[in-house]
């Protein structure tokens, strides 16, 4: 079984990027330091752009990253940034194909 992982781009409106941020301090960070499932966690600025954040999430084999999506901790983050973004989250699934990570599995191709 295959690790689940997630590409998410959030746009603030200008000069709001470390309003998200602190948003998400408080409200999914703890969650996500707590969880199990979440095996890696990257919350990156993005260097060309001063109101994008772009966020990697790489979930335990067999996790479902919408389970973490449908809980009180998300649901409390995306009240809290709503005001502060362009959009709303761009959210990709992708499948690990190759990793220089001995944690991660590769999903196995026919």
């Amino acid at each position: 079984m295959s690790q689940s992982t997630l590409f998410i781009t959030h746009k603030a409106l200008p000069g709001k990027r470390d309003e998200v941020r602190r948003a998400w301090e408080t409200h999914l960070m703890p969650s996500i330091q707590a969880r199990q499932a979440h095996d890696a966690y990257f919350y990156c600025y993005d260097d060309s752009d001063p109101d994008a954040i772009r966020v990697f999430q790489r979930y335990t084999a067999g996790t479902d990253p919408q389970t973490f999506m449908q809980g009180a901790a998300y649901d409390a983050y995306i009240a809290a940034v709503s005001p502060l973004l362009a959009h709303p989250p761009v959210i990709h699934a992708a499948t690990v194909a190759w990793a220089k990570d001995s944690s991660a599995t590769i999903a196995e191709t026919a």
